[in-house]
């Protein structure tokens, strides 16, 4: 035995019951009733049968029970010196039952305190506490030596058993809480990588080509821009320009989800203020500010830049107001414009294609809603998806 183990307590896991499988909770539970019970039993069959006495008798039970179920608190939370006070107080209430002449609720008293001493403990308090309540038994039982003796012997092998027993639990069950974590760590780090795949490969295809786009499409206005001018000149160039904007777009949103994949997302309010630096819109997050997981946080930002962009096609001109609000279990994103859409927008600045079918199936993936009407003034967009 190391010298830690006089001095140490038995670990939390080893004093908790909801550590303990469900036949050890029953037995537990069936030991406890059973000990309630012949304290009753012993209360009562000493000749004491008076109104008064009967009454003394329960409310004597029913103090013991209580510091007993403190005594299981206290040491649960390791807290030594009271844990010892009460373990003292249920040693004389032991004294007492036996100088009103119940013998049997004593015994039960001074052996239960003897052998949750040495379980629930540390040794080097258990064991002292332990002597005192056999010595206590002793005293009172003088019938047979031998038996008295085996008792107390059997008394403190079945508490340094039990004791034994509970912190084999108690390290089972950090075992398998470490086994758990490990398996929930590995499982992220495969998600990480294989996403860290898809984003080479998007980056190395998608993100090189819209490049590439980038290049070309401003190659061509520069052409463009050396023609005489015309209407048709005019025209093209205006197609080229809303062409390279939607490129340069593109690649930004690329750029975003890329990193989404790699884990490396900003704060979603910073992202709906940059989206906004343009507009003539507002940004308001109520709530205790939290880190998103990566499903909500791509849909907040989504269904913001897909609100955005039907303002822009419908209501060209309108005041925006975003208002994100952390909730304790959801995150919630409305998007309210200040009206005057029109039945068609601009097809030049048309947005991703997502749409409000898209962005409401997206939060039903995810658990949430989506709804989107005529508010009063404009059109409002409310997205709650848990986070």
């Amino acid at each position: 035995m190391t010298p830690d183990a006089w001095t140490s307590w038995p670990s939390r896991e080893a004093l908790a019951r909801d550590t303990r499988s469900r036949p050890r909770r029953v037995i537990g539970w069936s030991v406890r009733t059973g000990l309630l019970t012949l304290m009753l039993w012993g209360t009562f069959t000493n000749g004491l049968f008076g109104p008064w006495e009967i009454v003394v008798g329960l409310i004597g039970v029913l103090v013991c029970a209580l510091l007993g179920v403190a005594f299981f608190r206290t040491s649960l939370d390791n807290r030594l010196w009271p844990s010892l006070g009460l373990l003292g107080m249920l040693v004389l209430a032991g004294f007492g039952a036996g100088q009103a002449g119940a013998t049997v609720p004593a015994t039960v008293l001074w052996c239960a305190c003897a052998v949750t001493a040495l379980e629930r403990l540390p040794l080097a308090a258990g064991a002292p506490a332990t002597a005192v309540a056999l010595g206590a038994y002793v005293v009172v039982d003088t019938d047979d030596w031998l038996t008295t003796a085996a008792t107390t012997a059997g008394l403190c092998l079945a508490g340094y058993v039990l004791r034994l027993d509970a912190e084999a639990r108690g390290s089972a069950q950090r075992l398998l809480a470490q086994e758990r974590a490990a398996r929930v760590a590995e499982a992220e780090r495969a998600a990480l990588d294989e996403r860290s795949r898809i984003a080479r490969e998007i980056h190395d295809v998608l993100a090189h080509s819209l490049s590439a786009q980038l290049v070309h499409l401003e190659a061509a206005r520069l052409l463009i821009e050396r023609e005489p001018a015309g209407e048709f000149r005019d025209q093209v160039l205006q197609r080229v320009v809303a062409a390279r904007s939607m490129a340069r777009e593109g690649l930004s949103e690329t750029r975003q989800a890329l990193s989404a994949l790699r884990g490396e997302v900003s704060p979603v309010e910073d992202f709906l203020r940059q989206l906004v630096t343009a507009e003539p819109a507002e940004v308001r997050v109520e709530g205790e500010r939290r880190a998103l997981t990566a499903q909500a946080s791509q849909a907040v930002r989504r269904v913001a830049q897909e609100a955005l962009t039907n303002v822009r096609k419908h209501a060209p001109g309108a005041r925006v107001q975003l208002r994100l609000e952390y909730q304790p279990d959801f995150v919630v994103l409305e998007v309210k414009d200040s009206g005057g859409r029109s039945p068609e927008g601009d097809l030049a600045v048309s947005g991703s294609g997502y749409g409000l079918l898209g962005m409401r199936e997206r939060a039903e993936l995810l658990g949430g809603t989506l709804e989107a009407g005529p508010g009063k003034e404009g059109f409002v967009v409310s997205l709650r998806v848990p986070a």
